[in-house]
């Protein structure tokens, strides 16, 4: 008599992974899906090969938080060079211009730094992922049809100096999603009276997810998915709670409300009498609803 083999439980959670300048994000996702033995795995923010730092990753269900976790404050290190603009904005481009740098103290870099922080209007750079007329902006710029791409509206919450030489300079920067860091540097250099591009980005936040805390793919193939996965809600420390009853839990599986002693909020965590969590819902006039649904089969 033949005995089966345990069937393989598909892990639900999260890692906090410390990518590497020359990883693409998909090359990330590739790894961990051979490291945890499943193929629903996804990232939470796109990090260009020439940046590092926090990424992300969601494994089985906790791929549907990924819109959540990306929601929260980013916050980067960014270095940028003064004098030379290039095709894409970064150092993997070519210069396409240059121009004189002109003398600097802290007063005037302040100065201009004061005019990007708030909500802004920003241009993504020619070589990004956003979608013209359903193609990605950087295919048609390598075909030489870069697209001229609509400004946006992004916050930029924090920007600070944090050090400076004649040509190069040393930025904190904290955002929201959608930002372009490389479309930071190319218009700072221009309201400093010359050209620039973006030579080194390190992530060191993305809402929750801290860069002291994240682990390198290496760490990870070392210690095991299984010991530093973080559960679901990691994504989401300071949202409400409710413990759902059964009966509860039920209807929300059915997308049904329930009425409960919660003040209106946009996120709720919805666990089960276990701790287990089910869903995040939305409360509102002690109404909860069920937004997106965890605690289901088909991984």
């Amino acid at each position: 008599m033949s005995i089966r083999p345990p069937e393989h439980t598909a892990l639900v959670g999260i890692l906090n992974v410390h990518k590497a300048p020359g990883w693409t994000s998909h090359d990330v996702v590739a790894r961990v899906r051979r490291l945890a033995g499943q193929k629903r795995v996804g990232h939470a923010g796109t990090l260009d090969p020439l940046a590092e730092g926090v990424l992300p990753v969601l494994l089985g269900r906790a791929t549907r938080l990924a819109d959540a976790t990306q929601a929260g404050e980013k916050r980067y290190a960014a270095e940028v060079r003064l004098g030379q603009a290039t095709s894409t904005d970064d150092a993997e481009g070519e210069i396409v211009s240059t121009r004189p740098v002109p003398r600097l103290d802290e007063a005037t870099i302040e100065a201009a730094l004061a005019q990007f922080r708030g909500t802004i209007s920003q241009t993504p750079p020619a070589y990004s992922a956003v979608k013209v007329h359903g193609q990605r902006a950087y295919a048609l710029a390598r075909r030489g049809q870069a697209p001229a791409l609509e400004p946006r509206q992004v916050s930029i919450t924090g920007l600070r100096l944090l050090d400076h030489a004649f040509d190069t300079l040393s930025l904190d920067v904290a955002c929201s999603r959608g930002t372009y860091i490389r479309s930071l540097a190319r218009d700072l250099a221009v309201a400093l009276g010359t050209v620039g591009h973006l030579t080194r980005l390190v992530r060191t936040q993305v809402g929750p997810f801290h860069l002291a805390d994240a682990l390198t793919l290496d760490q990870i193939a070392e210690r095991g998915v299984n010991a530093v996965v973080l559960p679901p809600q990691a994504a989401l420390p300071d949202t409400p709670v409710h413990s759902a009853s059964p009966v509860e839990a039920q209807r929300l599986a059915h997308g049904q409300p329930v009425q409960v002693a919660l003040a209106t909020a946009e996120r709720v965590r919805v666990h089960d009498q276990t701790g287990r969590l089910l869903c995040v819902g939305s409360a509102e006039d002690g109404c909860l609803r069920s937004r997106i649904w965890l605690d289901s089969d088909g991984d």
